[in-house]
């Protein structure tokens, strides 16, 4: 029962993590682009869709911290979706260097992957 109890703060935990980013860079990314100076891409839209794709994850963690049990078959994808954003900003980070906007980022995500695999591991 611990573990259940473990795996829905955790997932809690991510859905406000990736709904808060996602809101972010859905609403805000010019001034974020700006406040790092990081040149924006060439149209909105390709900062748009990935921050609505965060927000569909924030909405799936959360059905995972609400039933761990039930909605166990939906782990791997959480897993397969930081595992996407670690392989291209490491890629990135150790081919050249990229602004550091990114990098917290993708240090959170990997944490994440290994504590997603834990707590799949776990439930029965």
């Amino acid at each position: 029962m611990k573990s259940h109890m473990m795996t829905s703060i955790l997932f809690w935990i991510s859905c406000i993590y990736d709904g808060l980013l996602g809101l972010a860079f859905l609403f805000f990314s010019m001034k974020i682009f700006e406040t790092y100076q990081i040149t924006p891409p060439n149209h909105i839209g390709y900062i748009q869709f990935p921050a609505a794709i965060l927000l569909l994850f924030a909405i799936m963690f959360a059905a995972i911290a609400r039933d761990p049990i039930a909605n166990k078959n939906m782990i791997p994808y959480g897993i397969l979706l930081k595992l996407s954003y670690c392989a291209v900003v490491f890629g990135h980070w150790m081919m050249q260097d990229l602004p550091g906007i990114w990098k917290p980022f993708a240090i959170c995500d990997a944490i994440f992957v290994v504590l997603f695999a834990v707590a799949y591991t776990k439930l029965k």
